[in-house]
Protein backbone atom coordinates (compact mmCIF):
# COMPACT_ATOMS: atom_id res chain seq x y z
CA UNK A 1 0.00 0.00 0.00
CA UNK A 2 3.00 2.33 0.80
CA UNK A 3 4.74 1.90 -2.51
CA UNK A 4 1.91 3.50 -5.10
CA UNK A 5 0.39 6.20 -2.06
CA UNK A 6 4.23 7.71 -2.47
CA UNK A 7 4.09 7.73 -5.80
CA UNK A 8 0.55 9.69 -5.90
CA UNK A 9 2.56 12.18 -3.49
CA UNK A 10 5.48 12.01 -5.80
CA UNK A 11 2.92 12.53 -9.01
CA UNK A 12 1.41 15.58 -6.76
CA UNK A 13 3.66 17.31 -6.79
CA UNK A 14 5.14 16.57 -3.25
CA UNK A 15 9.08 16.51 -1.81
CA UNK A 16 8.72 12.82 -0.78
CA UNK A 17 10.99 10.92 0.90
CA UNK A 18 10.24 7.05 1.38
CA UNK A 19 11.27 4.54 4.21
CA UNK A 20 10.91 0.72 4.46
CA UNK A 21 12.56 -1.25 7.25
CA UNK A 22 15.06 -3.43 4.55
CA UNK A 23 16.55 0.22 3.53
CA UNK A 24 19.01 0.06 6.08
CA UNK A 25 18.84 3.39 6.71
CA UNK A 26 17.76 4.72 10.28
CA UNK A 27 14.10 6.18 10.20
CA UNK A 28 14.79 8.82 12.45
CA UNK A 29 16.84 10.27 9.62
CA UNK A 30 14.95 9.48 7.34
CA UNK A 31 11.94 11.89 9.03
CA UNK A 32 14.60 14.02 10.46
CA UNK A 33 13.17 17.59 8.86
CA UNK A 34 9.95 16.40 7.64
CA UNK A 35 7.08 18.43 8.06
CA UNK A 36 4.64 15.36 7.48
CA UNK A 37 5.18 11.80 8.67
CA UNK A 38 2.97 9.03 7.13
CA UNK A 39 2.97 5.44 8.16
CA UNK A 40 1.63 2.73 6.57
CA UNK A 41 2.96 -0.51 8.36
CA UNK A 42 1.30 -4.20 8.98
CA UNK A 43 -0.17 -4.05 12.70
CA UNK A 44 0.18 -2.03 15.94
CA UNK A 45 4.26 -3.17 17.06
CA UNK A 46 5.29 -2.29 13.97
CA UNK A 47 4.00 0.98 14.00
CA UNK A 48 5.24 1.94 17.94
CA UNK A 49 8.27 0.34 16.90
CA UNK A 50 9.25 2.12 13.91
CA UNK A 51 7.62 5.63 15.44
CA UNK A 52 9.96 4.94 18.83
CA UNK A 53 13.05 4.94 16.49
CA UNK A 54 11.70 8.16 14.80
CA UNK A 55 11.61 10.07 17.88
CA UNK A 56 15.07 11.64 17.37
CA UNK A 57 14.35 12.92 14.01
CA UNK A 58 10.95 14.19 14.33
CA UNK A 59 10.81 18.16 14.74
CA UNK A 60 8.79 20.14 16.63
CA UNK A 61 5.61 21.07 14.40
CA UNK A 62 5.56 18.34 12.35
CA UNK A 63 2.49 15.71 12.28
CA UNK A 64 2.36 11.91 12.17
CA UNK A 65 -0.64 10.65 10.24
CA UNK A 66 -0.88 7.23 10.72
CA UNK A 67 -2.85 5.51 7.96
CA UNK A 68 -2.64 0.98 8.78
CA UNK A 69 -5.05 -0.01 11.00
CA UNK A 70 -4.11 -0.46 14.28
CA UNK A 71 -7.22 0.75 16.30
CA UNK A 72 -8.06 3.61 18.66
CA UNK A 73 -6.10 2.07 21.48
CA UNK A 74 -3.04 2.10 19.95
CA UNK A 75 -3.71 5.29 18.73
CA UNK A 76 -4.26 6.57 22.20
CA UNK A 77 -0.67 4.94 22.75
CA UNK A 78 0.94 6.90 19.92
CA UNK A 79 -0.19 9.77 21.20
CA UNK A 80 1.67 9.34 24.70
CA UNK A 81 4.21 8.05 22.93
CA UNK A 82 5.03 11.13 20.83
CA UNK A 83 5.45 14.70 22.34
CA UNK A 84 3.29 17.52 22.81
CA UNK A 85 5.22 19.40 20.24
CA UNK A 86 4.26 16.74 17.53
CA UNK A 87 0.93 16.41 15.87
CA UNK A 88 -1.05 13.31 15.01
CA UNK A 89 -3.77 12.20 13.38
CA UNK A 90 -5.45 8.97 12.64
CA UNK A 91 -6.43 8.13 9.37
CA UNK A 92 -6.34 4.22 8.16
CA UNK A 93 -7.87 3.66 4.49
CA UNK A 94 -10.87 1.66 2.89
CA UNK A 95 -9.48 -0.13 -0.29
CA UNK A 96 -6.53 -2.13 -1.44
CA UNK A 97 -3.39 -1.77 -3.48
CA UNK A 98 -5.36 -1.10 -6.86
CA UNK A 99 -7.57 1.66 -5.37
CA UNK A 100 -4.10 3.12 -3.98
CA UNK A 101 -2.76 3.35 -7.20
CA UNK A 102 -5.97 4.93 -8.47
CA UNK A 103 -6.29 7.66 -6.04
CA UNK A 104 -9.45 6.45 -4.85
CA UNK A 105 -9.36 5.07 -1.40
CA UNK A 106 -11.48 6.29 1.50
CA UNK A 107 -9.51 7.97 4.02
CA UNK A 108 -11.27 7.46 7.59
CA UNK A 109 -9.87 10.57 9.21
CA UNK A 110 -9.77 11.05 13.17
CA UNK A 111 -7.60 14.59 15.02
CA UNK A 112 -7.28 17.88 13.12
CA UNK A 113 -6.76 17.38 9.59
CA UNK A 114 -7.35 21.08 8.78
CA UNK A 115 -3.68 21.52 7.91
CA UNK A 116 -3.26 18.21 5.33
CA UNK A 117 -6.63 17.58 4.10
CA UNK A 118 -5.58 18.38 0.82
CA UNK A 119 -2.33 16.16 1.13
CA UNK A 120 -4.61 13.23 2.17
CA UNK A 121 -6.83 14.18 -0.80
CA UNK A 122 -4.49 12.81 -3.06
CA UNK A 123 -5.43 9.23 -1.75
CA UNK A 124 -8.73 9.71 -2.31
CA UNK A 125 -11.83 10.83 -0.54
CA UNK A 126 -11.23 12.14 2.89
CA UNK A 127 -14.19 11.17 5.54
CA UNK A 128 -13.74 13.13 9.08
CA UNK A 129 -14.50 11.10 11.65
CA UNK A 130 -14.38 13.33 15.29
CA UNK A 131 -11.53 13.43 17.51
CA UNK A 132 -8.55 11.41 17.48
CA UNK A 133 -8.72 7.99 17.06
CA UNK A 134 -12.14 8.08 15.64
CA UNK A 135 -10.79 7.21 12.34
CA UNK A 136 -9.41 4.09 13.66
CA UNK A 137 -12.77 3.00 15.52
CA UNK A 138 -14.40 3.45 12.41
CA UNK A 139 -12.00 1.45 9.96
CA UNK A 140 -12.46 -1.41 12.89
CA UNK A 141 -16.24 -1.23 12.80
CA UNK A 142 -16.42 -1.67 9.06
CA UNK A 143 -14.48 -4.40 8.84
CA UNK A 144 -16.09 -6.60 11.99
CA UNK A 145 -19.05 -6.32 8.95
CA UNK A 146 -16.95 -7.24 5.79
CA UNK A 147 -14.90 -9.29 7.23
CA UNK A 148 -17.32 -11.98 8.92
CA UNK A 149 -19.79 -11.29 5.88
CA UNK A 150 -17.37 -13.45 3.62
CA UNK A 151 -16.72 -15.78 6.04
CA UNK A 152 -20.44 -16.04 5.82
CA UNK A 153 -20.87 -16.48 1.88
CA UNK A 154 -17.93 -19.03 2.04
CA UNK A 155 -19.87 -21.41 4.30
CA UNK A 156 -22.86 -20.64 2.35
CA UNK A 157 -21.11 -21.67 -0.39
CA UNK A 158 -20.14 -24.83 1.48
CA UNK A 159 -23.57 -25.70 2.52
CA UNK A 160 -24.55 -24.76 -1.02
CA UNK A 161 -21.98 -27.67 -2.80
CA UNK A 162 -23.23 -30.32 0.08
CA UNK A 163 -26.56 -30.31 -1.31
CA UNK A 164 -25.56 -29.96 -4.59
CA UNK A 165 -26.64 -26.65 -5.37
CA UNK A 166 -24.18 -24.96 -8.08
CA UNK A 167 -21.69 -22.50 -6.80
CA UNK A 168 -22.12 -20.01 -9.41
CA UNK A 169 -26.03 -19.93 -9.95
CA UNK A 170 -25.92 -19.52 -6.08
CA UNK A 171 -23.87 -16.28 -6.63
CA UNK A 172 -26.13 -15.13 -9.40
CA UNK A 173 -29.30 -15.26 -7.15
CA UNK A 174 -26.91 -13.52 -4.48
CA UNK A 175 -26.43 -10.60 -6.65
CA UNK A 176 -30.00 -9.53 -6.71
CA UNK A 177 -29.27 -9.51 -2.94
CA UNK A 178 -27.25 -6.65 -1.03
CA UNK A 179 -24.89 -9.27 -0.90
CA UNK A 180 -24.38 -9.08 -4.51
CA UNK A 181 -21.38 -7.86 -4.59
CA UNK A 182 -19.12 -9.63 -1.88
CA UNK A 183 -20.40 -12.76 -3.65
CA UNK A 184 -19.41 -11.77 -6.77
CA UNK A 185 -15.43 -11.32 -5.15
CA UNK A 186 -15.83 -14.48 -3.96
CA UNK A 187 -16.98 -15.79 -7.70
CA UNK A 188 -12.96 -16.48 -8.43
CA UNK A 189 -10.74 -16.03 -5.55
CA UNK A 190 -8.09 -12.93 -6.42
CA UNK A 191 -4.59 -14.92 -7.79
CA UNK A 192 -3.20 -11.61 -6.28
CA UNK A 193 -2.94 -11.01 -2.59
CA UNK A 194 -4.91 -7.80 -2.44
CA UNK A 195 -6.06 -8.10 1.43
CA UNK A 196 -4.60 -10.79 2.86
CA UNK A 197 -6.06 -13.26 5.03
CA UNK A 198 -3.47 -12.74 7.58
CA UNK A 199 -4.31 -8.61 7.96
CA UNK A 200 -8.07 -9.95 8.02
CA UNK A 201 -7.71 -12.19 10.99
CA UNK A 202 -5.49 -9.11 12.53
CA UNK A 203 -8.25 -6.81 11.87
CA UNK A 204 -11.21 -8.79 13.63
CA UNK A 205 -8.74 -9.32 16.71
CA UNK A 206 -8.33 -6.20 16.99
CA UNK A 207 -12.07 -5.26 17.00
CA UNK A 208 -13.26 -8.16 19.53
CA UNK A 209 -15.14 -7.51 22.39
CA UNK A 210 -16.98 -9.94 24.59
CA UNK A 211 -20.58 -9.58 22.75
CA UNK A 212 -19.59 -10.06 19.14
CA UNK A 213 -20.63 -13.57 18.72
CA UNK A 214 -20.63 -13.42 15.47
CA UNK A 215 -16.95 -11.70 14.27
CA UNK A 216 -15.71 -14.20 16.92
CA UNK A 217 -17.42 -17.35 15.42
CA UNK A 218 -15.90 -15.86 11.86
CA UNK A 219 -12.31 -14.77 13.73
CA UNK A 220 -12.05 -19.07 14.47
CA UNK A 221 -12.45 -20.18 11.06
CA UNK A 222 -9.94 -17.43 9.74
CA UNK A 223 -7.72 -18.49 12.24
CA UNK A 224 -8.53 -22.46 11.27
CA UNK A 225 -6.93 -21.10 7.21
CA UNK A 226 -4.23 -19.15 9.09
CA UNK A 227 -3.35 -22.67 10.41
CA UNK A 228 -3.60 -24.23 6.81
CA UNK A 229 -1.03 -22.05 5.44
CA UNK A 230 -3.44 -19.15 4.02
CA UNK A 231 -1.96 -16.18 5.58
CA UNK A 232 -0.27 -14.57 2.79
CA UNK A 233 -3.30 -15.46 0.35
CA UNK A 234 -6.03 -13.10 -0.54
CA UNK A 235 -9.13 -12.95 2.19
CA UNK A 236 -11.19 -14.57 -1.20
CA UNK A 237 -9.05 -17.63 -0.39
CA UNK A 238 -11.07 -18.35 2.40
CA UNK A 239 -14.19 -19.24 0.12
CA UNK A 240 -11.81 -22.56 -1.17
CA UNK A 241 -10.95 -23.24 2.30
CA UNK A 242 -13.93 -23.37 3.96
CA UNK A 243 -16.01 -26.50 2.16
CA UNK A 244 -17.32 -29.79 2.85
CA UNK A 245 -14.31 -30.97 2.53
CA UNK A 246 -12.32 -28.70 4.00
CA UNK A 247 -9.68 -30.29 6.48
CA UNK A 248 -10.88 -28.89 10.07
CA UNK A 249 -7.43 -27.91 12.54
CA UNK A 250 -8.10 -29.90 15.66
CA UNK A 251 -5.60 -26.90 17.28
CA UNK A 252 -6.26 -23.22 16.54
CA UNK A 253 -3.08 -21.00 18.38
CA UNK A 254 -3.96 -17.68 18.72
CA UNK A 255 -1.72 -15.15 19.00
CA UNK A 256 -3.27 -11.81 19.73
CA UNK A 257 -1.93 -8.24 18.21
CA UNK A 258 -3.16 -6.85 21.08
CA UNK A 259 -0.81 -7.96 23.86
CA UNK A 260 3.20 -8.49 23.71
CA UNK A 261 4.28 -10.60 20.94
CA UNK A 262 5.63 -13.74 21.70
CA UNK A 263 9.36 -15.05 21.11
CA UNK A 264 8.01 -17.28 17.70
CA UNK A 265 8.37 -20.79 20.50
CA UNK A 266 5.10 -20.78 21.76
CA UNK A 267 1.56 -19.43 21.08
CA UNK A 268 -0.39 -16.58 23.72
CA UNK A 269 -3.17 -19.67 23.29
CA UNK A 270 -4.67 -22.19 21.90
CA UNK A 271 -8.33 -23.60 21.05
CA UNK A 272 -9.17 -27.32 21.02
CA UNK A 273 -12.70 -27.49 20.18
CA UNK A 274 -14.78 -25.43 22.81
CA UNK A 275 -11.64 -25.31 24.90
CA UNK A 276 -8.92 -22.74 25.25
CA UNK A 277 -5.67 -23.60 26.75
CA UNK A 278 -3.77 -20.02 28.00
CA UNK A 279 -0.03 -19.96 27.90
CA UNK A 280 1.61 -18.51 31.25
CA UNK A 281 1.25 -15.14 30.97
CA UNK A 282 3.96 -12.21 33.13
CA UNK A 283 3.92 -8.99 33.67
CA UNK A 284 6.20 -7.38 30.43
CA UNK A 285 5.27 -5.26 27.76
CA UNK A 286 5.93 -5.43 24.05
CA UNK A 287 9.25 -4.32 24.34
CA UNK A 288 10.48 -6.77 27.04
CA UNK A 289 10.21 -5.10 29.81
CA UNK A 290 8.89 -5.49 33.11
CA UNK A 291 5.76 -4.04 34.10
CA UNK A 292 5.53 -3.36 37.81
CA UNK A 293 8.70 -4.01 38.94
CA UNK A 294 8.83 -5.28 43.25
CA UNK A 295 5.13 -4.69 43.09
CA UNK A 296 2.98 -8.11 42.93
CA UNK A 297 -0.24 -5.97 43.06
CA UNK A 298 0.87 -4.02 40.28
CA UNK A 299 2.63 -7.24 38.03
CA UNK A 300 -0.66 -9.72 38.73
CA UNK A 301 -3.16 -6.39 37.21
CA UNK A 302 -1.06 -6.58 34.22
CA UNK A 303 -1.29 -10.27 33.73
CA UNK A 304 -5.36 -10.51 34.89
CA UNK A 305 -5.86 -7.51 31.81
CA UNK A 306 -3.91 -9.70 29.21
CA UNK A 307 -6.03 -12.86 30.33
CA UNK A 308 -8.88 -10.59 30.20
CA UNK A 309 -8.20 -9.56 26.37
CA UNK A 310 -7.20 -13.49 25.63
CA UNK A 311 -10.51 -14.62 27.13
CA UNK A 312 -12.71 -11.40 25.05
CA UNK A 313 -11.46 -12.53 21.89
CA UNK A 314 -12.56 -16.03 22.43
CA UNK A 315 -16.15 -14.49 23.44
CA UNK A 316 -15.46 -16.07 27.01
CA UNK A 317 -15.37 -14.41 30.36
CA UNK A 318 -13.70 -15.11 33.68
CA UNK A 319 -16.80 -17.24 34.77
CA UNK A 320 -15.37 -19.57 31.95
CA UNK A 321 -12.35 -20.10 33.41
CA UNK A 322 -12.06 -23.90 34.60
CA UNK A 323 -8.51 -24.16 36.32
CA UNK A 324 -5.79 -21.43 37.15
CA UNK A 325 -2.19 -22.39 38.12
CA UNK A 326 -0.01 -19.75 39.22
CA UNK A 327 3.78 -19.81 40.03
CA UNK A 328 5.13 -17.52 42.85
CA UNK A 329 8.41 -16.44 43.65
CA UNK A 330 7.70 -15.49 47.24
CA UNK A 331 4.53 -17.57 48.50
CA UNK A 332 4.41 -14.96 51.18
CA UNK A 333 2.71 -12.61 48.35
CA UNK A 334 -0.35 -14.53 47.85
CA UNK A 335 -2.14 -11.87 49.70
CA UNK A 336 -1.51 -9.53 47.06
CA UNK A 337 -2.55 -11.56 44.44
CA UNK A 338 -5.65 -12.64 45.69
CA UNK A 339 -6.56 -9.35 46.08
CA UNK A 340 -6.38 -8.79 42.28
CA UNK A 341 -7.72 -11.96 41.52
CA UNK A 342 -10.93 -11.24 43.43
CA UNK A 343 -11.76 -8.34 41.27
CA UNK A 344 -11.75 -10.52 38.24
CA UNK A 345 -12.63 -14.04 39.50
CA UNK A 346 -16.08 -12.75 41.70
CA UNK A 347 -18.20 -16.01 41.13
CA UNK A 348 -17.80 -19.57 41.96
CA UNK A 349 -14.06 -19.77 41.81
CA UNK A 350 -12.15 -22.20 39.17
CA UNK A 351 -9.89 -25.23 40.33
CA UNK A 352 -6.79 -23.93 41.27
CA UNK A 353 -3.20 -24.69 42.24
CA UNK A 354 -0.33 -21.91 43.35
CA UNK A 355 3.00 -23.23 43.55
CA UNK A 356 6.22 -21.57 44.60
CA UNK A 357 9.35 -21.64 42.43
CA UNK A 358 12.89 -20.03 42.42
CA UNK A 359 12.50 -18.26 39.37
CA UNK A 360 10.74 -17.23 36.82
CA UNK A 361 12.18 -17.20 32.81
CA UNK A 362 12.63 -13.22 33.05
CA UNK A 363 14.85 -11.79 36.07
CA UNK A 364 12.25 -9.71 37.95
CA UNK A 365 9.09 -11.55 37.37
CA UNK A 366 7.54 -12.15 40.72
CA UNK A 367 4.21 -14.57 38.80
CA UNK A 368 3.41 -16.53 35.96
CA UNK A 369 -0.16 -17.65 35.33
CA UNK A 370 -1.77 -19.90 32.79
CA UNK A 371 -5.34 -21.34 32.09
CA UNK A 372 -7.94 -23.47 30.79
CA UNK A 373 -11.19 -22.41 29.92
CA UNK A 374 -14.49 -23.58 29.14
CA UNK A 375 -15.69 -21.52 25.83
CA UNK A 376 -19.37 -20.25 25.21
CA UNK A 377 -20.73 -22.64 22.80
Amino acid sequence: MGAPMARRLVEAGHEVTTWRRSDGVPVATAVDGADLIITMLSDPAAVREVLTAALPGLRPGATVVEMSTIGPGAVRELRALLPASVGLVDAPVLGSVGPAAEGTLTVLAGGDVAGWREVLGVFGSVRECGPLGSGAAMKIAVMSALVPAQVLLAETFAYGEAHGVDRNALIDVLSGTPLGTLAERLRVPSPETRYSLAHATKDLELGAWQGATMATAARARMREALAAGLGERDLTAIAGHTGGGAPRSRAVPLNLSTIPATNGMYSHAVRAGDTLYISGQAAFDEHGNIVGAGSMEAQAEHVFQVVSRILADQGAGFEDVVFIRTYLTDMEERAALGRVRRKYITGTPPASTTVEVSKLFMPGLLLEMDLIVALPR
